[in-house]
């Protein structure tokens, strides 16, 4: 409810006029008097839902999904390729991505950087993922030299971290 008159003043022998006051003065009085009735609300409010009968919740049941649901691991493929893909794209969400290196200082990499890192020393399984890759970048931008030409062609890691899930996709459903 918006205050339509001033606050009354104290019935004291001494009343100075509101022109006399100076600004902080008059702030001051507001700032009381909208306390006053602030605190008057609070417990009409209390008075009004007294009745109203309310259970605690726990909120262990009602938060059921992690806070930062896409720095989560997906539930990883079952097949080798699909898998390795899958974490490289996990690993550019938590790490960072990169254009002109396999890996940076700070620990973003590109998608060969990512993909290398995951194998764990299995190049015959870092060149299915790289191949599989590439199959998915040609099938949706056409004829792309190569995985690292198609990362460094790109200005954030949008496009590249999509190929690299949709490629996740690709080898899942290859059985790869």
């Amino acid at each position: 409810m918006p205050l339509t008159h001033a606050p009354p003043q104290p019935a004291t022998g001494n009343r100075v006029s509101s022109s006399e006051l100076s600004l902080e003065a008059r702030l001051a009085a507001t700032d009381a008097a909208m306390t006053i009735r602030l605190e008057e609300a609070a417990v009409a409010h209390e008075v009004r839902t007294a009745h109203i009968s309310t259970d605690p919740i726990d909120l262990g049941e009602v938060l059921t999904v992690p806070l930062t649901p896409a720095l989560q691991p997906p539930t990883p493929y079952p097949t080798p390729v699909a898998a390795l893909l899958q974490r490289a794209h996990h690993r550019l969400l938590t790490d960072g991505w990169c254009a002109g290196a396999l890996v940076e200082e700070d620990g973003a990499r590109c998608m060969v950087g990512a993909i290398r890192i995951e194998s764990r020393g299995d190049h015959g399984l870092e060149a299915g993922a790289v191949a599989v890759l590439l199959d998915a970048i040609r099938r949706k931008f056409g004829d792309v030299d190569s995985v690292p030409s198609f990362n460094d062609a790109h200005s954030s890691g949008r496009i590249p971290l999509r190929m690299l899930d949709q490629a996740a996709g690709l080898a899942d459903t290859r059985g790869l």
